[in-house]
């Protein structure tokens, strides 16, 4: 089974979001990256580009599919993984640790929308 971590959200279309403060790392799950496969690339948004919750972001492609990035949140993009850029395959052994954009949080009142762990854990059974 996938591993979900107690302290995230997560949302439906499989994001999930660790927030710090002011700001929310977000990057997909441990199921996500199960069912690409492979990761082989990762699109970003520009530093700066505003995101809003539930719309896309950018994309994940691997050697299975694309799949559409969607930001479980709304606001500000102030840093993105650039690792990623190099090594998209990190996402493959830790989903969690290597995030894909940090977002400065426009509306913390919209985590209350997000999937708890436990929650997100019964849709990937």
């Amino acid at each position: 089974m996938a591993e979900v971590k107690k302290d995230f959200l997560y949302s439906e279309s499989h994001e999930y979001v660790r927030v710090d403060g002011e700001f929310a790392y977000i990057g997909i799950t441990d199921f996500a990256q199960e069912q690409l496969g492979n990761v082989t690339y990762v699109e970003f948004p520009e530093v700066g580009d505003e995101v809003s919750a539930g719309t896309e972001f950018g994309s994940v492609e691997s050697v299975k599919a694309a799949s559409d990035l969607n930001s479980p949140v709304s606001g500000e993009v102030v840093e993105v993984n650039e690792a990623l850029e190099d090594e998209p395959e990190l996402i493959n052994q830790d989903a969690f640790e290597n995030w894909i954009i940090k977002v400065k949080l426009s509306d913390k009142a919209e985590l209350e929308n997000l999937l708890t762990p436990e929650a997100y854990a019964e849709i990937c059974k």
